[in-house]
């Protein structure tokens, strides 16, 4: 076993934050260095299990103070990966500094997944320094380990992908890319998520009394994960229609993706194209004509696939679920830091 590698996260305060504590401090490359808990100075100065309750153990986790963050700390303790889950601005500001300061970053905002400017719009983004965010969007690499994963093994900075985002394209990448989809007919996605995949602060539509007993569905057209889906699959906006909904549950995603196929195939030979594209990828647990459901993967880094075949055969319905705080956001954290550091991808996720 390599030696341990110094890790700190910064954005400690909110669900994902808590999630990438709790799975790094067990991570089993990473007992002898616990990582360094860093937050803005109004959440910095006490221990993690003040705010966050559910991680008092008895291995002393609750006791890990959170820090306010600093350069200077970072370099004093010898940190060699940032991991940021902080709003996209924050990430926006942090990681060309990072960067120049000769960090590793795995960054879970939005900041930097997408390479081109018509997609990163909807995030209105305003560089104080747009050269140097151009190098770095060049630099930053789509960290979603199933499509990428020879590039996020030397990359200096990955961008995790979005919850909605990583459940529809790991439904829909390998039909894509085998080439078996007819694009012009037209792709859609409909996902529905848990509460938390909008975070911790309550708003109008996600507190109690408007989310429980009720389904709504949001972002029509204008979702920001909508650009992620354009650049991972290749496909264009006009034949992609993507529909998030809110789910009264606390976690968890579930998307069910339609598409019409070239020319008329059978449930074997769809299987069959799954299982060369996700094979050696752990990760993805494909479960064919027995459509998958939230609770299978709630709490674990697992996304499930399954998928069902009209009877003319032109058309397939897809069904994917994870855990929208786990395979959607920390736990791929995570298993991008396995794949960067060449440790075993499933490690510390299992």
């Amino acid at each position: 076993m390599s030696a341990a590698v110094k890790t700190a996260v910064m954005g400690v305060s909110g669900y994902t934050g808590a999630e990438l504590v709790r799975l790094l401090v067990r991570h089993p490359r990473l007992q002898s260095a616990r990582p360094v808990l860093m937050a803005r100075a109004k959440t910095a100065g006490g221990r993690i299990g003040a705010l966050h309750p559910a991680l008092e153990d008895a291995s002393g986790t609750g006791q890990i103070l959170v820090e306010p963050f600093s350069w200077e700390t970072l370099s004093e303790r010898n940190v060699e990966v940032l991991f940021l889950a902080t709003p996209h601005e924050s990430a926006r500001e942090l990681v060309p500094e990072a960067a120049a300061r000769g960090l590793r970053v795995i960054d879970l905002s939005g900041a930097w997944r997408l390479d081109e400017a018509e997609n990163r719009a909807v995030y209105e983004f305003e560089d104080a320094d747009a050269a140097s965010a151009a190098a770095v969007q060049r630099e930053a690499v789509y960290g979603m380990p199933e499509l990428h994963r020879e590039r996020i093994h030397g990359a200096r900075i990955v961008a995790n992908p979005g919850c909605y985002a990583t459940a529809a394209i790991l439904a829909l990448k390998p039909l894509m890319a085998a080439g078996v989809v007819d694009v012009d007919a037209g792709v859609i996605c409909d996902a529905k998520s848990g509460v938390s995949g909008a975070g911790k602060a309550a708003t109008a539509t996600t507190h109690f009394m408007h989310a429980a007993e009720n389904l709504s569905a949001y972002g029509v057209f204008t979702h920001r994960h909508v650009g992620e889906l354009l650049e991972q699959l290749g496909i264009g906006r006009e034949s992609m229609t993507f529909t998030p909904h809110l789910l009264p549950i606390a976690r968890g995603i579930l998307a069910t993706s339609y598409a019409r196929l070239k020319r008329a195939m059978m449930q074997e030979e769809i299987a069959a194209i799954y299982e060369r594209f996700y094979a050696g990828s752990p990760m993805v647990r494909l479960r064919g004509a027995s459509l998958p459901e939230i609770q299978f993967v709630a709490r674990t880094n697992y996304c499930d696939v399954g998928w069902r075949v009209a009877p003319d055969g032109r058309r397939v319905v897809i069904v994917s679920c994870l855990d929208n705080l786990l395979k959607g956001a920390s736990g791929q954290a995570v298993q991008n830091l396995n794949v960067m550091m060449g440790w075993r991808e499933a490690e510390g996720l299992e």
